[in-house]
């Protein structure tokens, strides 16, 4: 018999496995194919806004002392994800292969659906599974990301973007005025290059050169090869292909979440180059209840920066006074970011704010200027 209080941890962890209903959508749209293809994107965008808006905030906090034992039902999901998007993934790289009620057009759309199981679910996971201490935990967040193709995300998130968010050295803090589609072009480039100066600059330390075994950039290079051979040994040319869209399509879905999490948020400078602490208040935050579950309490951003380490339940909720708060969950504003018109509407105001309550006595901003993403006046 299950304890008490571990059935009670059970009942409390539950909404955070929404993400598993996902994959009978996708396997049903696979099986009927037609209009049901669409359904993947209706339920991870249209239907969970929808809902959030309904179920409305939680500014509940857990206990952030709590144990691992009592965080087992919540770190469980994580761990048993990676097995699940393998299945999914490659079981459907076969399954196209092998049956032709599909047609190419279908396909592609189907592996659509695919891209947001393992970019709104996988890369999501593996954010949280590459920040903790567990070796068999970083290894399987090594695994989602080489299914995606963007290993060096692990390298770009923890060397550069966590000690330079909110500043022109981190590529992924979107400036203000800079719209998604010229952000997304920009940091797929940047990102890579960041992601290998940093690896390269810690062997450095070490006295090793760049091309040392140690370099973890030959693993990720091994794990994506291996996942591409595996891709065209069930599919061919063309399982490679819709394995490669669908690692883009979560990639593009990685990017709109770190295009929102710290949208025209600027750490003071403090001259010389150098920059404040990170502070609570240099993250965009949601409380909505539903989306949180889904993302695993990641729009409660500003505290995963506080504590880098802390599992996704004990993550705390921060109120406006302390750090900016966005106007709906991400599901929705990803959407926005998708029409820059829209998202400059509704964020450049709340940037505004943000600027004069923690800020008011900053009146020019050049200092914060970068060469392509001008700061506004």
């Amino acid at each position: 018999m299950i304890p008490t209080t571990k059935l009670v941890n059970l009942r409390n962890a539950l909404p955070f496995w929404l993400s598993l209903a996902l994959v009978p959508v996708v396997l049903y749209a696979a099986k009927e194919g037609g209009w049901t293809l669409i359904l993947p994107a209706l339920a991870s965008w249209g239907v969970f806004s929808v809902v959030d808006l309904v179920a409305g905030l939680d500014n509940a906090n857990a206990n952030p002392d709590a144990s691992d034992d009592q965080l087992f039902w919540y770190r469980l999901i994580t761990l048993l994800w990676f097995p699940v998007q393998f299945a999914v993934t490659f079981g459907l790289i076969w399954y196209v292969d092998a049956s032709d009620h599909l047609n190419t057009f279908e396909k592609i759309v189907l592996f659509f659906g695919v891209g947001i199981l393992s970019g709104t679910i996988g890369i999501n996971y593996s954010h949280e599974l590459m920040h903790q201490k567990n070796r068999l935990e970083r290894w399987l967040g090594d695994m989602l990301l080489a299914m995606v193709m963007y290993s060096h995300f692990r390298s770009e998130h923890l060397l550069v973007h966590h000690r330079y968010v909110g500043t022109p050295r981190d590529p992924v803090t979107a400036r203000y005025n800079e719209g998604f589609h010229r952000f997304f072009l920009r940091v797929l480039v940047q990102c890579f290059r960041s992601a290998w100066r940093a690896e390269k600059a810690m062997l450095a330390r070490r006295g090793l050169p760049v091309m040392d075994a140690s370099n973890p950039f030959w693993r990720y290079w091994a794990m994506q090869g291996g996942f591409l051979f595996l891709a065209m040994l069930l599919g061919g040319w063309a399982g490679v292909g819709l394995f490669l869209f669908q690692a883009y399509i979560a990639v593009w879905q990685l990017e709109l979440v770190n295009y929102i999490e710290h949208y025209g948020l600027t750490r003071k400078h403090l001259g010389d180059g150098k920059y404040e602490y990170v502070q609570p208040r240099h993250s965009w935050n949601s409380a909505h209840r539903v989306s949180n579950w889904l993302l695993i309490n990641l729009q409660r951003h500003s505290d995963h920066h506080y504590k880098p380490d802390r599992r996704f339940p004990l993550l705390q909720n921060y109120s406006h006074a302390d750090a900016p708060q966005l106007p709906y969950g991400y599901p929705t504003m990803t959407m926005a970011a998708m029409v820059p018109p829209l998202w400059r509407r509704m964020m450049n105001p709340k940037v505004r704010q943000w600027r004069a309550m923690y800020y008011p006595e900053i009146t020019d901003w050049t200092p914060y200027k970068t060469a392509s993403n001008p700061m506004p006046r």
